[in-house]
């Protein structure tokens, strides 16, 4: 796995367009967010249809015409210099086929910013666009609203690069002990499972670091996610795997922990579990298509470059 093109870093004044690629974004969330990129000296844009409800499907923000329509608008704007996605949910599948890749493509790397349902965005990005994008906090998200840890993680990746090269999650252990070297990729487990075999997924996993995590999956269909991944080949290769939060999940010292022992031990590569983003308090900001060096039993991960230019 090689590593990808990182888009420049936010200035003061810069202008990030807020799209809603997959559900119902609520307002007061939103606005909310808007006022934090607004203390960040950011110029917020909000997309056309970012407020829309689906008409027949209340869990998709707005028709998968429009949705990708918002999306493909504000990365080819010239004068937006981030994309910032405003929620997870549902609905990202539907609409990345509408997009144009090729179009996206010639209008130049920008910084991209979510998680979740938006993982099979981050996916898309690295294989279409060959592009650096950022699993972290979203703009109508609870954590980047309510937790004073991922708004500085995330603004400080955005903003000062350079000083988080080095990201270390104090609350991690090693469930495999050892280093590991990669590059960086991953996000939510069950998309991830879901996006295997669509043009839009990488092809191999050979060289990269895992990160995976999910939320409000019972340990059964993450057993199942895990195990499509394994008899697929889409972990054949991987360097080494770092474990998010599992919030809303089944016990997990009882339940969880267990299955991801079973599953991921056998892989022979060092895995760390309680890294500290995905769905959690605090959610740290992981630059995808980056090179970096995972210590598991340090609980750091030391990036080769900063996260953008």
């Amino acid at each position: 796995m090689k590593e990808l093109r990182r888009p420049a870093r936010l200035a003061p004044g810069a202008r990030v367009a807020v799209v809603a690629p997959s559900g119902p974004v609520p307002e007061e969330r939103l606005e909310a967010g808007l006022d934090l990129l607004r203390g960040w000296d950011l110029e917020p844009v909000v997309a056309p249809h970012v407020l829309d409800r689906h008409a027949e499907f209340d869990y998709l923000a707005g028709a998968d015409a429009d949705r990708a329509a918002d999306l493909q608008a504000a990365w080819c704007d010239p004068s937006v210099d981030a994309v910032l996605c405003a929620r997870g949910g549902y609905g990202v599948q539907r609409m990345a086929d509408l997009l144009d890749w090729d179009a996206m493509r010639a209008a130049g790397p920008k910084v991209f910013v979510g998680f979740s349902d938006i993982t099979a965005l981050h996916e898309a990005f690295a294989v279409r666009l060959g592009l650096v994008t950022l699993h972290g906090p979203m703009a109508a998200g609870v954590d980047l609203l309510k937790n004073a840890r991922a708004q500085e993680h995330l603004r400080t990746t955005l903003f000062a690069p350079q000083t988080v090269t080095t990201v270390t999650a104090p609350d991690s252990r090693a469930m495999v002990a050892g280093r590991a070297r990669g590059v960086l990729f991953g996000g939510c487990l069950c998309l991830l499972a879901a996006e295997a075999g669509t043009p839009h997924a990488r092809p191999s996993a050979a060289g990269g670091l895992l990160c995976l995590e999910d939320v409000g999956e019972e340990t059964y269909r993450l057993d199942r996610y895990l195990t499509q991944l394994l008899r697929a080949g889409g972990l054949d290769g991987v360097s080494g795997v770092l474990l998010g939060s599992w919030e809303q999940c089944e016990d997990y010292e009882g339940r969880l922990r267990p299955l991801l022992a079973d599953r991921l031990g056998g892989l022979g590569v060092p895995v760390v579990e309680n890294f500290g983003f995905g769905h959690c308090d605090g959610a740290l900001t992981i630059p995808f298509g980056v090179a970096a060096e995972l210590d598991a039993e340090a609980g750091t991960l030391t990036l080769d470059a900063p996260a953008l230019r």
